[in-house]
């Protein structure tokens, strides 16, 4: 105890001592804050990067496997864009010339290396000996009704058109612009591919009312993810408006509203130097941080704001002493509630999703700059402006009757009180394990996105939007015309037409049997992968020379032409069943063919559809890390090892509490979400720390028994409590309204989170003190005894 007394009595002389120098050079303190801010301001360089590969680590194997296929092969970063006429029928002169100028326009997108379209496709006839390859529909405006019948015909009989650029019915149609990007400026896509395609479409629909155009592919959903994060960043301004509004509002003080915008516009502008310093490109998960550090700084400063004025407006201290008890009441709760929040944040580091590990890293910084700022500038500008404030006895001891009440209500009933919240908490936990992960990344926006509603549009209409990509070898330089790897590859297309997932298959085993076909005759018996190796190779030179540039297989075969590429469209699947099909296609190859043609499943859709289960096991490792280290600070915070397991139970049950309440919600979770866990428990450790340092200062120094205590802790800071609460709720919910998914799963279930804080907080946590504590002998201390850490 007498350790204890001294750690005590030591914190509150370096608190009121701070306090006093802070006060003593308010404008030296200031104006050294500010310059600290602008220097830290000045070195910020946002820059953002909405590439999806931004969300895999370097070592993510998934993305080695994927980068490593389109180096054999050529990148299909894509535009699609698909039409649909008025008129349900895409096979009439007037729709087909449509068609071919928007596909020639097409060729002059920025970085274009490829246009496929139902009117450029590469159609093949034989007459005799010769192999004539010729675009399906060319000058159709000049075409006779009989011609344009003829080439539907063809089309809807063609695997490699059917529901891949144009649909069963022949009513809807795409055009798939490939781009290679040199990857030297992050501009090239948001400042050239996307302006270029929009301004086409826009030229095409207004020379061509009658069709309605969507768009979809790679380089759209790359657009949404820096336009997403160009939103999220507005939605500070929101906020801001909502602190100044909240914060007037709890403290009634427009000087002490002003003095909180400054403390988070100095973190802010803080955070921002230190994105630049660390050369930091922004995405849709870490350009939400000006919005996480403006909630989490408002909550340091409301507690010595609200503790000020309760100080001046209760007990009648004039501005300077309610200002220094302010400090020395605060300045350790504040310090631990920030530093746990900053182990929260860190933890994001454990993750495999480099923007949360930016989101993290910026976020723990500004929180930490943002303690700085709570306790230099905070006191210093309320020092300088002229704050007043009129007791209010009446209205404060109303505002006192009713957290008493509620107090009171507790301590009447804990143990009845602690087996409801078990019971409740446990049927949550329980249905929190019903959660199951889904990471499709179409599904990372919501419908006010037009990537979204475009492609739900395209994958109703025309073709799925998810695929897997397999790259077959044959384990020789030109083993692809071998007749038993094409029947191998054939065997597997076949296979996978069968499966109920997909939608089509694009494999070079279609395009061997249609050349094979076509060099006898257009004859359907011969409608199959050739027999002969050298009529194999044959048929496929003299089909390469005939197509136009490029329309190549650069995009199917690799160089040597050992390995072609097999690329399978499914329907609209979960990530675990995304993951399971691609597992079911690479158990088929090993089980079915010689060991040259095993292949493992890449591509975007798989890479994502496995980010959310390596974020949660990487992540395992950083949320325990993180409840221990924060178990560990409240223990040494609160000098006494039983509470600081005890606090364990309120710190952690809110989690468990949002994730049960979220399955009844949506019951499905994504990447964005795992991090919460680490996150919240950092935040919400507030409350309980502000709570147990009531608790404590009534048992140890008043000599209160624990139902006493618990009254005591609930009049001092049950305001504070709510006031924070209210200002968390407020910023998480601004949050909410993201377009991006992962951010707006994330604030939702965090905003569910932080209010089951404050109830288990006002529920159980006194109710389990009051048990533990039955056996505890209290003795009265004196005077002096008052002087100790969190005596607020």
């Amino acid at each position: 105890m007498n350790a204890f007394k001294r750690a005590g009595n030591a914190t509150n002389v370096f608190a009121r001592s701070w306090a006093n120098f802070v006060i003593k050079y308010k404008w030296p303190v200031l104006l050294a804050t500010l310059i600290l801010a602008i220097g830290l301001g000045s070195q910020g360089n946002m820059e953002f990067d909405g590439d999806y590969h931004v969300f895999f680590s370097k070592s993510n194997p998934e993305l080695e496997a994927f980068d490593a296929l389109q180096d054999k092969y050529t990148k299909d970063d894509n535009v699609i864009i698909v039409l649909s006429p008025s008129n349900g029928n895409i096979f009439t002169k007037e729709n087909l010339t449509a068609i071919e100028e928007l596909t020639a326009e097409s060729w002059n997108t920025p970085y274009s290396s490829r246009v496929d379209a139902v009117t450029n496709f590469q159609h093949t006839s034989a007459v005799g000996d010769d192999l004539y390859v010729d675009d399906l529909s060319y000058n159709s405006s000049l075409k006779t009704d009989a011609e344009i019948l003829e080439i539907k015909e063809k089309a809807l009989k063609e695997p490699l058109l059917v529901n891949r650029i144009l649909n069963e019915k022949g009513s809807v149609t795409a055009i798939n612009i490939t781009v290679r990007l040199p990857g030297i400026d992050l501009n090239e896509i948001p400042g050239e591919v996307t302006p270029f395609v929009r301004n086409m479409i826009s030229d095409f629909k207004e020379k061509y009312p009658n069709f309605e155009v969507y768009t979809s592919g790679l380089i759209p959903m790359n657009t949404a993810f820096f336009e997403s994060s160009m939103n999220d960043m507005g939605l500070t301004m929101i906020m801001l408006i909502i602190v100044i509004i909240t914060t007037f509002i709890l403290t009634r003080n427009i000087w002490s509203t002003l003095a909180t915008l400054i403390v988070v516009l100095l973190s802010i502008m803080s955070a921002i130097g230190f994105v630049g310093l660390m050369g930091i490109k922004l995405t849709p998960p870490s350009s939400v941080f000006p919005t996480m550090i403006l909630t989490l700084a408002v909550a340091d400063s409301i507690h010595i704001l609200v503790t000020m004025l309760q100080k001046m407006r209760k007990d009648g201290l004039n501005k300077v002493d309610a200002l220094k008890e302010a400090m020395r009441l605060n300045f350790m709760p504040v310090f631990i509630t920030s530093l746990t929040t900053v182990i929260g944040f860190l933890t994001m580091n454990f993750g495999d999703v480099p923007p949360f590990w930016d989101l993290g890293n910026i976020t723990a910084f500004g929180m930490g700059m943002a303690f700085l700022y709570s306790t230099t500038a905070l006191p210093a500008l309320m020092a300088i402006l002229p704050v007043k404030s009129k007791v209010k006895k009446e209205e404060t001891k109303v505002r006192k009757d009713w957290y008493a009440s509620l107090g009171n209500y507790v301590i009447k009933q804990p143990v009845r009180l602690t087996i409801i919240s078990v019971l409740v908490i446990g049927g949550l936990t329980f249905l929190a394990t019903k959660n199951t992960f889904n990471d499709e990344f179409v599904n990372y926006f919501d419908e006010t996105v037009a990537f979204r509603t475009d492609t739900d549009y395209i994958r109703d209409n025309l073709t799925g939007i998810y695929n897997i990509e397999y790259s077959i070898g044959s384990g020789e330089s030109g083993g692809i015309n071998n007749p038993e790897y094409l029947k191998g590859l054939n065997a597997f297309e076949d296979w996978l037409n069968e499966q109920p997932e997909v939608i089509h298959v694009n494999a070079f085993s279609e395009v061997a049997r249609r050349v094979n076909r076509s060099m006898h005759g257009d004859n359907e018996s011969y409608y199959r992968v050739p027999d002969n190796r050298d009529e194999a190779a044959q048929y496929l030179l003299l089909y390469e020379l005939s197509l136009p540039f490029g329309l190549d297989l650069n995009n199917q075969i690799n160089v040597d032409k050992s390995e072609t590429r097999v690329t399978v469209t499914v329907d609209n699947i979960t990530s675990a069943d995304m993951i399971a099909f691609s597992k079911k296609g690479e158990d088929w190859l090993r089980h079915n063919t010689p060991e040259a043609m095993h292949a493992i499943g890449v591509s975007p859709t798989l890479m994502f559809s496995k980010l959310g289960f390596r974020q949660a096991e990487s992540m395992l490792t950083g949320n325990i890390i993180a409840l221990i280290l924060i178990s560990l600070v409240l223990m040494l915070a609160l000098k006494n090892f039983k509470l600081g397991l005890l606090s364990i139970i309120p710190n952690v049950t809110p989690v468990l509490v949002g994730f049960g309440i979220w399955a009844l919600y949506k019951a499905q979770i994504n990447t964005g979400m795992v991090i919460v866990f680490g996150m919240t428990l950092g935040i919400i450790v507030d409350d309980t720390v502000h709570f147990m340092s009531k608790f404590l200062r009534a048992r140890r120094e008043l000599g209160y028994d624990a139902k006493q205590a618990v009254v005591y802790a609930f009049e001092t800071v049950g305001k504070a409590l709510v006031t924070t609460t209210i200002v968390l709720l407020a910023g998480f919910a601004v949050l909410s309204t993201s377009s991006f998914a992962l951010n707006s799963y994330m604030a939702r279930i965090t905003v569910i989170i932080i209010l089951a804080a404050l109830i288990i907080d006002f529920i159980l946590l006194p109710s389990l003190l009051i048990l533990t504590s039955k056996k505890e002998v209290v003795t009265v201390k004196n005077i002096e005894a008052t002087q100790v850490a969190f005596d607020k």
